[in-house]
């Protein structure tokens, strides 16, 4: 639970360094009390999780258990008609609230019945929001819930639920809980008529299954990466992938299947990587291979041009690239517009062995790289002489020209500092976050631009941590948080979510997250815009997951 005794220990921390926020509450927090409340929700997550896989399996006989012989259930949802359009492709069910109460046996029949509606149930998640717990005289709770399912319906249609619900609930002298109310607030069931994607990656010849992290084969705590491009030069775009226990390079063979062609290109066995990238470094007119690493950074030249036949070469050493960094992205622009791609690295640290020192301004991360490419095979490292070479644990970056000027900026997402705009002044960069309105102190793991409303100005998302129990601590720490604390701004954010800031054509942006999410995603990584549907507008795309155990109690 990284980001729970995150969240934790930072609120305790700001508790504790009274120059850097102001309580605005009469009584002290006792830490002692907020641990066992905490413990408390803890035990009745899990259990909340037990339920997630009991609706998933259709197991009416532990669902049932879930709830005590009393229970007393409220609104169930009621079909009020035919469906209705939600947005474009999606139609929303038609449904109220219901107005009979139901004792356990009508509310465990109700969920058979609904359950019975999918022909595949995918994925079922109930988390708690927020909870209180008093003795009366056994130890009780009533809490808010938020609740979803994800299958196939009987019309073979993909379908969503979302709802939000209030239970009470006693604990057991095992330790268990009784849900003895549960009353549904609201209940959203949402369908697509078409599918917009199929997951093919079986008969499209690139499905693989990895070593479970921890296992032999997948012991290192490094993610792995994946870039496009037409490397042979044949007008299909290939794939490139990097793995645990080896690389994959995937050629398009133009009927919709790959094959895996690493092993003869001489791509499929090196130092782990977590990111390649394919740029032309040396203006060939083919692309070249640049992978991001946890140890020397690496150049792999396309032999393509000149030779015919697909081969990469290492060039790392004689190309000036292999430094030592804890790379865990890389981008490419020309940053001096000499005409030649240059590259950065954004640069991590070796979590668990190194912890940063600050988890919302931390400054021990490992230096990020600027490559500058010297025009004759070689690069230069100049981060620090361009003024970016951000050691707050970096982990992704983009570039693009962001006023305009014909030079490219750089945004640089920070997982545990704020992050950084460096503004392009061709000689180096500046970083005018502050300045423009473009501060995040959320677990910064992505960024992309698009323009989203179509005005013409490229806006950003940025992709962040968002989660339940972090927003829960919270909450219980200071109920009301928008006004408790001057610094409480950095505390939500670490919760909150991905941000999106939109271009306000002066110079400046604005947050507008709130307005048009919010973007709870999870821990998500990567991601950012893409026009989905072909309409014209941008969408939003939001990887997300965290190493795992077999059970959903320790995602």
């Amino acid at each position: 639970m990284i980001f729970r005794l995150s969240i934790l220990t930072l609120a305790a921390s700001l508790i504790i360094c009274a120059p850097l926020v102001s309580l605005a509450q009469d009584a002290p927090i006792n830490r002692d009390q907020l641990e066992q409340a905490e413990n408390h929700s803890e035990a009745l997550a899990n259990q909340l999780h037990a339920l997630s896989l009991s609706v998933r399996d259709r197991d009416t006989k532990i669902l049932s258990s879930h709830f005590s012989l009393d229970l007393v259930a409220e609104h169930w949802p009621e079909e009020a008609g035919e469906p209705v359009r939600d947005i474009r492709w999606i139609y929303e069910r038609k449904l109220r609230m219901g107005s009979t109460r139901l004792d356990k046996a009508a509310f465990i029949d109700a969920w058979t019945t609904y359950l019975g509606h999918f022909s595949s149930i995918e994925d079922v998640r109930f988390k708690l929001k927020q909870a209180h717990f008093y003795e009366d005289p056994i130890i009780r709770t009533d809490a808010n819930i938020y609740f979803t399912i994800v299958g196939t319906n009987d019309q073979q249609q993909r379908e969503w639920v979302e709802a939000k619900a209030h239970i009470t609930a006693k604990r057991k002298a095992d330790g268990t809980w009784q849900i003895d109310h549960f009353s549904i607030k609201s209940f959203h069931a949402r369908f697509i008529q078409a599918n917009l994607f199929d997951e093919v990656s079986q008969s499209a010849g690139v499905y693989r299954i990895a070593p479970r992290f921890g296992s032999p084969g997948n012991q290192g705590f490094v993610a792995h990466g994946v870039a496009v491009h037409d490397v042979d030069q044949d007008g299909f775009l290939d794939v490139f992938v990097t793995g645990a226990t080896e690389n994959f390079l995937y050629i398009n063979q133009g009927d919709g299947t790959f094959k895996n062609r690493s092993e003869s290109a001489g791509v499929q066995t090196t130092p782990t990587v977590s990111a390649p990238l394919f740029l032309d470094y040396d203006n060939d007119g083919d692309s070249d291979l640049f992978m991001a690493a946890p140890g020397d950074q690496m150049l792999y030249e396309n032999r393509m041009i000149p030779d015919g036949t697909l081969e990469f070469l290492n060039v790392s050493y004689e190309a000036g690239v292999g430094h030592l960094a804890q790379g865990f992205s890389a981008i490419s622009a020309d940053v001096n517009n000499d005409g030649l791609p240059d590259i950065y690295v954004a640069s991590y640290n070796k979590y668990g062995l190194v912890m940063p020192n600050s988890w919302f301004q931390a400054t021990n991360g490992t230096p990020n790289l600027l490559f500058i490419n010297q025009g004759d095979g070689r690069f230069a490292e100049k981060a620090a002489a361009w003024g970016v070479a951000d050691n707050r644990w970096s982990y992704a970056a983009q570039f693009g020209d962001l006023n305009g000027d014909g030079r490219a900026d750089l945004y640089v997402a920070n997982d545990f500092g704020q992050n950084a705009f460096y503004l392009n002044r061709g000689t180096h960069f500046s970083d005018a976050a502050a300045e423009l309105g473009l501060l995040d102190p959320g677990n910064g793991m992505g960024v992309s631009f698009g323009d989203y409303d179509n005005d013409g100005l490229l806006d950003i998302h940025v992709t962040n941590m968002s989660s339940t129990a972090g927003n829960r601590i919270l909450k219980r720490l200071f109920p009301d948080a928008m006004t408790q604390l001057d610094d409480t701004r950095v505390l939500n954010k670490l919760a909150a979510g991905n941000t999106v800031f939109k271009n306000l054509d002066n110079g400046q942006f604005k947050d507008v997250s709130a307005t048009l999410g919010p973007f709870s995603a999870g821990w998500a990584f990567g991601g950012g815009f893409v026009d989905f549907d072909n309409d014209g507008w941008e969408d939003l795309h939001a990887p997300n997951g965290f190493i795992s155990g077999k059970s959903l109690k320790d995602t």
